[in-house]
């Protein structure tokens, strides 16, 4: 019993890694935020991604993710907007290039509300709790090890997870929670060695949050995701 809940926390923990750690809008933004106005910001940005996260968890808890899925328009209305924020924070971002260190730590972040609006609006993070989110969610046995290619009857049953647990939905939040933390210490620490490495990231962050604009508001007009 203690080693399932264990596995279950374990397991909880990996998804929200996974969930978190991409490449991708949010980090992008935890990046920008991080670097250029410090720790505090960097995670502030991160729990508004979170924040999205929570939300998008009570809607499917309450089954209604599964409304997005049912009627695609509103998915592609989602997308646009999302591609729409995403322009509009690169514009925002490539203004930071010129900053440096002290300039960019005296200025004022809007990290929180830019990562909740974009997790709202993002297809990847409203994939994830169509699909995995919503299969973790839904009570269940799930073999981790029985499924794998060559050694899956050997190691089936060594670790069972069982989803719709409160610890497998800890784990997930826990790792979540611990991207968000490390994850902008780490470019901190990173930028006051190097504090070239503000506009760099400032033009990084325009840069795929431009990208990702742009793709996600193809995706929303024309459905080519």
């Amino acid at each position: 019993m203690v080693f399932g809940v264990f596995a279950s926390l374990a397991a909880g923990l990996l998804f929200g890694l996974a969930l978190a750690a991409p490449p991708g809008p949010m980090n992008a933004v935890i990046a920008e935020e991080s670097v250029v106005r410090g720790w505090p910001a960097g995670f502030r940005a991160g729990l508004g991604a979170m924040s999205a996260d929570i939300v998008f968890f009570f809607l499917a808890l309450a089954g209604l993710v599964t409304v997005v899925e049912r009627y695609p328009g509103l998915r592609g209305v989602m997308v646009t907007v999302g591609g729409l924020l995403m322009l509009y924070f690169a514009v925002d971002a490539a203004r930071s290039v010129g900053d440096t260190l002290a300039d960019a730590e005296t200025g004022g972040g809007r990290g929180f509300s830019k990562a909740f609006v974009l997790g709202l609006s993002n297809p990847y993070q409203i994939l994830f709790w169509l699909t995995v989110g919503v299969g973790l969610l839904d009570p269940g046995r799930l073999d981790v090890f029985a499924r794998l290619p060559a050694v899956g009857d050997t190691l089936a049953g060594a670790v069972v997870v069982h989803t719709g647990s409160v610890a497998l939905v800890v784990g997930l939040f826990v790792g979540v929670l611990l991207w968000i933390a490390v994850f902008p210490a780490a470019l901190v620490v990173a930028g006051r060695r190097i504090e070239a490495a503000v506009p760099v990231v400032a033009g990084i962050s325009a840069l795929v949050l431009g990208g990702f604009g742009v793709l996600f508001l193809w995706d929303g007009l024309f459905g080519v995701l």
